[in-house]
């Protein structure tokens, strides 16, 4: 397992020198380790589904601690449309192919629409940086509105995937099924804000250390929220309560006027550097060529395909009505096609559970989700990276002031 995470981060390093994202290399090597044989960990099932719940443990840390509560009140309106509209018709779309094409019921096609339709935010933040770099999209809060939606999205897609996994592998009555989203939402915000609040003020800013005890805290409490939420039966509390852990900390910290010196941020990216190997080679040490059918790797490059073109359209469509030019909404919609952390850290989940559960039956379709998750990162990742990258000057006018960026998106009349 060690050499399977080794293997992952030098392949990637090694793709990242052609220019094209590092995920790429890290999947790769694990589709190659378990093809050529070498990925037989059997009795360590445990140890590989909590090294998954680690890497969704940070990366809800991330979401939370980088959303910006003033860009979600200022741009309210278009990123909600941003984020709903989108999401709403690409999940439509993968579900109704997924239930024909590939034979999925319906709950795991929705399953499956929730998992593709996420966006990738290290991605997306990653380049819309080095868009920054260049002075491009310094206007009309095309940044803010980007990085406002793909938080927004990663957050409640993985909500709704914790839903419905609990649906899934649900055993109680029918009522108990529909009360199960709205008690996990209860449980998430009161743990969540419970932690949060209390990681406002422990440990005391004069302490020693202070920075890496919030860290450690936040980890912690991220963890007892996730595993926790398992245990109890609803999976869908612990990324709420994930989320608003930093969520609420952030902000009474970003009140403070040393908030500048607050690592608890850089020290979650570091994290993630070493999780991010472990998270993709593990989600390609599950794709065996030797038990895949034909038509499962076809009707799945269909399904990614066109869900990702229904998405481009209804992003398009999502901000009308804003003062963006037509380039300006169209560099705004390709910012929703790459994906991959989110995927990397939920497509194995349904598996994970199934073996929890020992629940046999469910194997194929897990194991199609798996699949068909592994062939939207490999053709929206680095062709989305790459339209995002290359169009960003023929799409993007360019600012003329440091301080351009601070203007907001207006309704047009």
């Amino acid at each position: 397992m060690c050499f399977l995470f080794v293997g992952a981060q030098a392949s990637g390093i090694l793709v990242s020198l052609t220019g094209l994202p590092d995920m790429l290399g890290m999947l790769f090597w694990g589709v190659l380790y378990t093809n050529i044989g070498w990925a037989d960990f059997e009795g360590l099932q445990k140890l590989e589904c909590f090294l998954r719940d680690m890497t969704l443990i940070n990366t809800m840390l991330i979401a939370g601690l980088d959303f910006d509560y003033e860009s979600l009140r200022k741009l309210f309106r278009f990123i909600m449309q941003l984020t709903l509209v989108p999401m709403i018709a690409e999940v439509a779309a993968i579900a109704g192919l997924s239930r024909y094409l590939l034979d999925l019921p319906w709950l795991w096609a929705v399953l499956l629409g929730l998992v593709v339709t996420a966006v990738a935010p290290n991605v997306v933040i990653s380049i819309l940086l080095r868009v920054k770099g260049e002075r491009l999209g310094l206007n009309k809060g095309i940044h803010k509105l980007i990085v406002a939606m793909t938080i927004c999205n990663h957050i409640i897609v993985i909500f709704l995937i914790g839903v419905m996994l609990g649906v899934i592998f649900s055993t109680g009555n029918l009522m108990s099924q529909i009360l199960h989203g709205p008690i996990g939402i209860v449980i998430g915000v009161a743990f969540g804000s419970a932690c949060g609040v209390g990681l406002r003020y422990i440990p005391s800013h004069q302490a020693k250390y202070a920075n890496g005890l919030r860290f450690s805290m936040a980890v912690l409490a991220g963890t007892l929220s996730i595993v926790g939420s398992k245990l109890i039966g609803y999976p869908s509390a612990g990324v709420l309560g994930c989320v608003l852990t930093t969520f609420v900390a952030g902000i009474g910290w970003k009140k403070r006027p040393d908030y500048d010196t607050n690592e608890v941020g850089m020290y979650l990216d570091l994290l993630w550097k070493f999780l991010k190997p472990v998270a993709l080679a593990l989600i390609g040490k599950e794709v065996n060529f030797a038990v895949i059918e034909g038509m499962t790797i076809l009707g799945g490059i269909l399904t990614v395909i066109v869900g990702a073109v229904i998405r481009l359209g209804f992003s398009y469509l999502a901000v009308l009505g804003s003062d963006l030019n037509r380039k300006e909404k169209i560099y705004v919609a390709l910012s929703g096609f790459p994906k991959a952390t989110v995927q990397a850290a939920l497509a194995p989940a349904a598996m994970d559970m199934a073996r929890n559960l020992n629940a046999v039956e469910e194997y194929p379709r897990a194991h199609t989700v798996l699949i068909v998750t592994v062939l939207a990162i490999i053709l929206t990742t680095p062709l989305g990276a790459f339209l995002m990258i290359k169009l960003a000057s023929k799409l993007l006018k360019r600012g003329s002031a440091e301080g351009d960026d601070n203007n907001e998106l207006a309704t047009s009349t």
